[in-house]
């Protein structure tokens, strides 16, 4: 991973703080499934936020906003994001990307619940 500073490219080895790597990789592995699987309809991320800081998180956000306005005309593609990161998960469910998300919890029975939710904006 290499960073442009006045027009210089500078190592960023050993520069990246746990979190910055960790969205550099994550980057990595979308920009890879773009590449290889543009015609694949699901694109699934587990908790991708962990050991992200706020502004790492919002910068996966703009970046995932961009592939589904890219693929937007795609029929099939379905983004599926795992996460517990409630304000994440409402930076990528804006109302241009998407019309609801579900919510998956569990009830005072410790039983699953499916909730879909409109996005408000």
């Amino acid at each position: 991973v290499q960073m442009i500073s006045g027009g210089t490219e500078l190592d960023m080895r050993g520069r990246c703080s746990a979190g910055q790597r960790v969205l550099a990789s994550i980057i990595i592995r979308l920009a890879l499934a773009e590449t290889f699987c543009i015609d694949c309809g699901i694109l699934a991320l587990d908790e991708p936020t962990t050991n992200l800081d706020q502004e790492n998180s919002r910068s996966l956000a703009i970046m995932l906003q961009q592939i589904i306005k890219e693929r937007s005309a795609q029929s099939n593609f379905q983004l599926i994001v795992i996460t517990h990161d409630e304000s994440f998960a409402q930076m990528i469910g804006r109302r241009q990307f998407c019309n609801n998300y579900w919510y998956v919890m569990k009830d005072e029975n410790q039983h699953t619940k499916l909730l879909m939710q409109e996005v408000l904006e």
